[in-house]
Parts: structure tokens; sequence; C-alpha cells
């Protein structure tokens, strides 16, 4: 059985942009099946496209994207898969970055990745402690009815996808946990979920 399958992963936030230019490059890179969201965000990990294609994939196989963050926005949720991936032994490679786990310099490259996601939960850990010893010197506590910015609720998602628990996060922002939650679901609009209509995923054979 032929294990060296190339598989390619395309994605757009909403409905109003299309999938065209990505799946053209996937083709062009020799992709044998293309897995596609439509009207999903890169912050989710949940899409019904991608994890259809994860469960997919085989030892010896290759999974393709266009840009990384077509994969997702996190840096760390990227280290994490791409790692995840490896322990499978199926390959990544991402177009545009110039991104390929068969050679040594994508290696390397994944790696400093790795390395810049530590920095960065390191850095997001630091900035939640100072922020929640501010919020205590200033006598904030949770439960303050209070707006965020949509840059407020990115941060914070930023500091919970890197394991900082929404009631330290809530605490920082002086709102009570569920606020919290309703505020940075809101600034994600249709991004939060499918839009409807959207398409779940789509199999493109190209054999």
């Amino acid at each position: 059985m032929n294990t060296e399958i190339k598989y390619g992963y395309a994605r757009v936030s909403t409905e109003d942009q299309n999938l065209d230019l990505q799946i053209a490059a996937l083709k062009k890179a020799n992709c044998d099946r293309i897995y596609t969201d439509k009207g999903f965000s890169g912050t989710l990990d949940s899409r019904p496209g991608l994890n259809a294609l994860l469960r997919k994939l085989k030892p010896g196989n290759t999974l393709v994207v266009w840009r990384l963050d077509r994969l997702g926005r996190s840096l760390r949720y990227l280290v994490d898969t791409i790692d995840h991936l490896g322990k499978k032994d199926v390959h990544f490679v991402s177009l545009t970055e110039n991104i390929d786990t068969t050679s040594s310099g994508g290696v390397l490259l994944f790696h400093m990745m790795a390395a810049m996601a530590q920095f960065e939960s390191a850095l997001i850990s630091e900035r939640t402690k100072a922020g929640m010893a501010a919020a205590r010197a200033n006598g904030k506590h949770v439960g303050r009815k209070r707006s965020l910015t949509p840059e407020q609720c990115d941060e914070a998602r930023k500091a919970i996808s890197n394991n900082v628990s929404l009631k330290d996060v809530a605490t920082i922002y002086a709102v009570h946990p569920r606020t919290l939650r309703r505020l940075m679901a809101e600034t994600m609009g249709l991004n939060t979920v499918a839009t409807d209509g959207a398409s779940a995923h789509s199999d493109v054979c190209l054999k």
C-alpha cells in the first residue's frame, strides 16, 4: 500500500472568502487529496475538515498547507500539532514559509518555532502574574462589570491558549469569568462557529 500520500489543507474564516488560491497552490504541490474548512477561525482547535484530515493521516503521509496560519494562528498550537504529526511519522510542509520537516533545514526551523513558543508562553505567564499583582494592589476583584476592547479579548484568548486559567485572566481584567467568556465569544463574531451554510469540510480528489 502506498503510504507516501500528500494531503492538502485549506481554510478561510468566512463564507465571503474563497479557497481558490490555496487549492491551486496545493494542487501545484501535487497533493493527492485536499480537505477544507470554510467559515472557521484559525483560533479554533476544532475544525471539521482538519479533524477529518488528521484522522486520515498515516505514517509516511505528508500534510501540506499554503501558509502556516491556515493550520492555526497560535504558535503553541502549531508547534504542538506539528510535533504530534512527527511522532506519527507524518511529514509537514508549509509552502509559503518553505518549511519541510523531511529536510534538515525544515527540522531546524521547527525547533526554532518551538523555542519561540516556549518563550511566548513564559512571557505571557510573566505578564499574567504581573497583571494579577497589579489588580490586587489596585483593589480590583472578579465580578466588577466592565467592557473589554477586542484587543484585550485577543490577549485573553492568547493567555488561555497558553494554559493560563480563565479565572486568572478574568481577575486581571476585573470581570467575572462568565463575562470574559461571553466577551471573547462576541469579539470573535462569525469566527467562533461555522457560519450558516458553511461547508464543514470538502474532500477534493485530484487523482
